[in-house]
């Protein structure tokens, strides 16, 4: 295979690589929540280190297993994709101005847990942004309530 047809390959199916990303979201999400949610002690302790918090520790963990779990599964099969992304966004916003940036320079491990929330923000926002894909239940919905924006050319040259 040369590198001009695996060129032309990547920029056609380029959109294939930001479903694995939101796949991959989804994934890690799901599986934090339900971290979070058999170890929920760790989690408002978490969130009362911080000491910025000045709602109860213990109705925003509810909400941020809610969030991870529901928000996790819709964006592994993309449902409901920008939606379920949004409601990460601010969950995971404030672990990082709250929860991971006020300890970031006291030790390698707090650094990397900066690090590593700021990049799942930032494919959170981008996925928001540019939406479920082809590999995803939104995908297939559209298709089939708006049949014809999805038509290829080949379909359209055809006579009825």
């Amino acid at each position: 295979m040369n590198t001009e047809h695996t060129n032309h390959w990547l920029k056609i199916h380029g959109d294939i690589f930001l479903d694995l990303i939101r796949i991959y979201l989804g994934v890690v999400l799901f599986l934090k929540g339900i971290y979070f949610a058999s170890h929920t002690a760790d989690l408002v302790r978490l969130m009362e280190e911080s000491g910025n918090l000045w709602i109860a520790s213990g109705m925003i963990a509810h909400l941020v297993i809610l969030a991870h779990l529901a928000g996790g599964f819709f964006l592994t099969i993309g449902l409901i994709t920008r939606v379920a992304a949004l409601v990460q966004i601010p969950v995971m916003a404030m672990a990082v101005f709250y929860v991971h940036l006020p300890k970031a320079f006291s030790a390698v491990e707090s650094r990397q847990d900066l690090e590593f929330t700021t990049l799942i923000l930032f494919l959170l926002v981008m996925i928001s942004i540019y939406g479920a894909g082809r590999w995803s239940v939104d995908y297939v919905l559209a298709r089939k309530e708006n049949a014809r924006l999805f038509r290829s050319d080949e379909e359209e040259a055809k006579p009825a």
